[in-house]
């Protein structure tokens, strides 16, 4: 018979874990994956210790990798998707025609705009980023911009928009876990998500007008280089339009990624009749190489296929394995619920709910779980302090989705590196919004005051 797991054992379990991957990853600079599997070892031996049997540890590993299959696969889809928008012009047109209206002081707040609004739109950061995103990084590689200001930009506003938007997973998510309805959730969020909105696109213009370096001739040069590469044509944004009516339509992710690549397809032999099926299979597996002779933009454009997403896979499910493993010993609830228990004023309880989320986004690296967990345990208090439901939600939602992209070895984390090439670590600084959200939501909870703004019921 297994023995309970004790408040001490879990806080010290937790240090040693947190510890071990903060010290190998920022200390060392070692990729995730070797100290994941370092810290799984570490509470394999402790479980055992404990009188746990393999049957116990197996199904804790395969209970927290089954929530991320889907991802993974959207994952591959993706990857399959980038290299063909490549090939077809997609993501080429979209960055000759957005050199011709964006000036270059203005492109942070530019883009930080344009990844909210498609964020509203299509209901998902995943692909916000990939698709619109891996064109607005193009074009701030070549503006001068480093990398790392983009993808914060672009992050800022894809997660933005995810926040919310009605079609997004983690915004219905959050609202159910709470059960609270779908728009009230939505409305409450704008206390947060204004103010949040106004701080980042401030801090988007103050650095964005001080940082870009390419001058108009240089910017024309690579234009006339992509035109000379790429089919540039209002055509290829065919799938552009199939994402966004998809979006519209409320349909999936996968059949929609599924729909995209198949017209690109399609694009692609319109342009390029010689093209075969090989070509296309090793396009998709193995992504886009670009050869125009211009290094700047074959790096840039050197990218997608199902293979560049296997390094994020490795670490996704390693440290699915490892967060299974933590609800399996019952470590993580151990500790919320020991913490719940203390809470008694509304700013604690919104603190404490927040914080709950963040550890569960460190420990376990999965959005979904850092809305559940923290949730489902905080949700009685919120009912005995009578604070309304749609507090909850808002907190889950800006605690949990939004933090998980500062993650390094956490699911958005991880395929935001992927995707774009940059590491979290180097991208965190300016992903604004990220650890904005959750400040606000906690500075709110302690500034709100009395009935009339927290305490008001559901209708």
């Amino acid at each position: 018979m297994a023995k309970d797991v004790t408040l001490r054992e879990s806080t010290f379990l937790l240090i040693v874990i947190l510890a071990i991957i903060g010290v190998c990853i920022i200390g060392l600079g070692m990729d995730p994956q070797v100290p994941i599997l370092i810290a799984i070892g570490v509470l394999i031996i402790f479980a055992k210790s404990k009188g746990v049997s393999w049957d116990s540890i197996h199904k804790g590993f395969q209970n927290g990798i089954t929530p991320g299959l889907i991802p993974i696969l959207i994952f591959m889809l993706i990857g399959a998707l980038i290299s063909v928008w490549i090939a077809a012009g997609t993501i080429p047109t979209i960055m000759v025609y957005g050199f011709n209206i964006m000036l270059p002081q203005f492109f942070l707040p530019s883009v930080f705009i344009i990844c909210v609004v498609v964020g509203v739109t299509v209901g998902s950061s995943f692909t916000t980023i990939s698709t619109i995103g891996i064109a607005l990084f193009g074009m701030g590689q070549i503006m001068g911009y480093p990398g790392a200001m983009t993808a914060g930009a672009i992050v800022s506003g894809a997660f933005l928009g995810n926040n919310i938007s009605p079609l997004s997973d983690t915004t219905n998510l959050s609202s159910a876990i709470a059960e609270v309805d779908l728009f009230e959730h939505i409305r409450n969020m704008m206390r947060t998500m204004i103010p949040a909105f106004i701080v980042s696109l401030v801090f988007f213009i103050i650095i964005g007008r001080s940082n870009a370096l390419s001058t108009g001739s240089q910017i024309n040069e690579l234009v006339d280089t992509l035109r000379s590469s790429f089919t540039i044509s209002a055509w290829t944004l065919l799938p552009v339009l199939t994402l966004f009516l998809c979006a519209w339509k409320k349909v999936p992710a996968i059949p929609t990624l599924l729909l995209s690549i198949v017209i690109t397809i399609g694009v692609i032999f319109l342009y390029e009749p010689r093209t075969n099926f090989l070509d296309i299979s090793r396009l998709m597996q193995d992504g886009f190489v670009s050869n125009t002779g211009v290094a700047s933009v074959d790096e840039l454009l050197t990218r997608g296929g199902i293979q560049s997403m296997m390094w994020s896979v490795s670490l996704i499910l390693l440290a699915l394995a490892l967060g299974g493993l933590l609800v399996e010993l019952k470590i993580i609830r151990t500790l919320i619920d020991r913490i719940s228990a203390f809470v008694s004023s509304k700013g604690k309880l919104i603190l404490m709910t927040t914080l709950s989320c963040i550890g569960v986004n460190l420990l376990l690296g999965e959005q979904y779980l850092s809305i559940i967990l923290p949730g489902e345990a905080f949700k009685q208090q919120f009912k005995e302090l009578h604070l309304a439901s749609k507090h909850l939600s808002s907190t889950v939602a800006n605690g949990g989705a939004a933090f998980n992209a500062l993650v390094p070895w956490g699911v958005s984390g991880v395929f935001i590196a992927g995707t774009l090439g940059v590491s979290t670590l180097e991208y965190l600084p300016y992903a604004v919004f990220c650890f904005t959200a959750p400040l606000l939501t906690i500075l709110f909870g302690f500034i709100s005051k009395g009935n009339r703004d927290l305490n008001q019921q559901n209708v």
